[in-house]
């Protein structure tokens, strides 16, 4: 049986079974408290589990992402929240050279179960200091898992598979997406942090996209197939680890890729992937590897100049049309 809500929903539904399930989960960051959340995603569970669970912290990244990390190693399961990627970079320290790298540095003696949720992406005008997608930044480093939850599912699902593990999880939660509405399936119980999606088959080429950006590709695919071309739509979901053997495993279907990013293209998470299926599906392209991605600026504020800087449904399926001869 399924459920229709809303993707905040689906995200604040997983904090509350968390909370609830074990004593020594608790979640804490900017306003996540009695504001509810910057985004409205813990809207309702300070009253519910109270401040030792449900704290506020001040504006101050680097303290208590640190904080976190010293709660991971004492024994708690502590979800951090920090409002954007954005502001995430003022912790980098904290989440680099300390979460991703103790477990390796103390040879497997620490583990660090920390789970760090943000808000990634734009097309709400929060402007360039609140709308920069960095995921593809973070899957460089080895140590930390990144996450991408773009359906209701794993919104509902992921929290739960990364409280499981024992090293760092990164949840990189679209802000595009929170009002989105859908349906929680039995799917979510089951949601692991591993391995890609396909999100629509299709023959003709592989569309290879995460996040807010599934939907725009998906949107682009439907037109596509009015004129008869039969887009694979794949949602990644995990950034790190990359899932090459579904990647591969499509190209060898479409012989044709395109990457869609809403990062920016140079030296990107778009370029990793178009590389990886050059380096091991060389033989199975029918046509270079081809890119969308967001413009190379600074997020505009003003509504037409941020559409236009990202990727849109229209733009992506024109770059399909050319990489099977069928530009208009």
């Amino acid at each position: 049986m399924s459920t229709r809500i809303t993707y905040r929903e689906a995200v604040r539904e997983a904090l509350r079974e968390a909370l609830a399930a074990d004593p020594r989960v608790f979640l804490m960051g900017e306003d996540v408290g009695r504001y509810g959340g910057c985004f409205a995603v813990s809207k309702g569970l300070l009253e519910e589990f109270g401040e030792e669970r449900i704290r506020d912290t001040p504006l101050a990244e680097s303290g208590f992402v640190g904080a976190g990390i010293g709660a991971a190693l004492g024994g708690m399961r502590p979800i951090v929240e920090i409002m954007t990627g954005n502001f995430s970079l003022l912790a980098l320290d904290q989440i680099i050279n300390t979460a991703a790298t103790l477990c390796h540095m103390s040879g497997g003696q620490f583990h660090v179960p920390l789970v760090i949720r943000m808000g990634t992406g734009a097309g709400r005008q929060l402007a360039a200091q609140h709308s920069h997608s960095f995921e593809g930044w973070y899957a460089h480093v080895p140590g930390i898992r990144i996450a991408v939850p773009a359906t209701i599912d794993d919104a509902r699902g992921m929290l739960r598979a990364a409280l499981a593990s024992p090293d760092p999880v990164l949840i990189f939660e679209p802000i595009s997406l929170y009002n989105m509405e859908g349906e929680v399936t039995e799917a979510a119980s089951a949601v692991r942090l591993e391995g890609a999606a396909i999100r629509r088959p299709g023959r003709d080429l592989s569309v290879i996209t995460s996040g807010a950006s599934l939907w725009k590709c998906l949107e682009a695919a439907d037109a596509l197939a009015s004129e008869g071309v039969e887009a694979e739509v794949i949602d990644l979901r995990m950034l790190r680890p990359l899932d090459d053997a579904m990647l591969l495993e499509s190209l060898a279907r479409t012989h044709r890729a395109l990457v869609v990013d809403e990062g920016w293209r140079s030296v990107g998470l778009a370029a990793e992937v178009g590389m990886r299926l050059v380096e091991q599906g060389f033989y199975e392209l029918d046509a270079p590897v081809a890119r969308v991605c967001t413009a190379e600026v600074p997020i505009p504020y003003p509504r037409h100049l941020e559409e236009a800087a990202l990727p849109s449904a229209p733009v992506i399926a024109e770059a399909a049309r050319r990489l099977v001869g069928h530009a208009k």
